[in-house]
């Protein structure tokens, strides 16, 4: 079983015990997260269910493993001639979560 959910305009194909880095949220390491945005759940190969936006009383529970940077990105501008450059680094900050369980709340 998998399910296809919403979080944070993006979405995420998860299973029972996957591990996803999300965009940054609010939380601590070890607290638990509930989604409900659920825009599909497939259950088996003829057993599906698709929501319209999303799928009613589906949920899924997930929690946060950690909460960390990506690597750092340069962004370079240079003109000729013109003794001009600029350098910028960015890091990403994420999210790490666990997928503990899919709820379909029939």
């Amino acid at each position: 079983m998998y399910s296809v959910i919403d979080i944070s305009g993006k979405q995420y194909t998860v299973k029972e015990g996957d591990i996803l880095a999300v965009d940054l949220m609010d939380k601590k390491i070890k607290d638990k997260i509930e989604f409900d945005k659920i825009v599909l759940v497939k259950l088996d190969e003829k057993d599906t269910k698709i929501g319209n936006p999303y799928v009613k009383g589906a949920k899924v529970q997930a929690s946060v493993v950690d909460n960390v940077k990506d690597n750092k990105v340069i962004t370079f501008k240079y003109k000729k001639r013109k003794n001009s450059k600029r350098i910028r680094g960015h890091r990403q900050p994420y999210t790490i979560i666990k997928i503990n369980k899919i709820n379909l709340g029939d």
